[in-house]
């Protein structure tokens, strides 16, 4: 099973089917902040729900997909990060990440997301790594801009989010731009 353990306070885990009552819990306790920018939540309605996702990645990961991780800090499942597309042709892989609202503003994510771009071009070999975020996510737009990605472009109206579409911008890290800071 996959595992990697960031600092003394944070460490990424493969999710699993034994998570799926904390992943169930956080989502549940963080689901009016995480619908601001996500579309999911709303389908995730029940343990089952999340047990369906985590069942879904975990097959994504064995079919060399995907990698999807929660987040422990202090010992609790603080949210997820993942790779949540690889293309292995041309050597990219996005990010995708989310934390529960509890857990804002100890500079977790831009710990995660370090990591995971250590991952991604060291024992993935990959070439670029990806991050999108819808424009007016301010929160989630610090993470890449912190870790000095480029911000590529604008994808316009590219997520249907409950009543309107949003835009999205593509930041990205190629391996050779990549300053190892570990």
């Amino acid at each position: 099973m996959f595992t990697y353990k960031i600092d003394d306070e944070i460490s990424l885990k493969l999710v699993d089917r034994n998570d799926a009552k904390e992943i169930f819990q956080l989502t549940d306790k963080s689901r009016d902040y995480l619908k601001e920018w996500l579309p999911w939540p709303t389908y995730i309605r029940e343990v089952s729900d999340t047990k369906k996702f985590i069942e879904n990645s975990m097959q994504n990961y064995v079919d060399n997909k995907s990698l999807v991780t929660a987040i422990i800090f202090k010992g609790k499942v603080a949210g997820i990060a993942s790779f949540n597309s690889f293309d292995w042709s041309s050597r990219i892989g996005q990010i995708g990440y989310f934390l529960g609202e509890e857990f804002q503003g100890h500079g977790i994510m831009t710990k995660v997301v370090r990591a995971l771009m250590d991952i991604g071009f060291k024992e993935f070999r990959l070439n670029k790594i990806e991050i999108r975020a819808a424009t007016e996510n301010v929160k989630s737009r610090k993470i890449p801009e912190r870790l000095g990605f480029t911000e590529e472009g604008t994808l316009r109206q590219v997520q249907w989010l409950y009543d309107h579409f949003v835009d999205h911008v593509v930041y990205g890290m190629l391996k050779d731009e990549w300053v190892d800071l570990n």
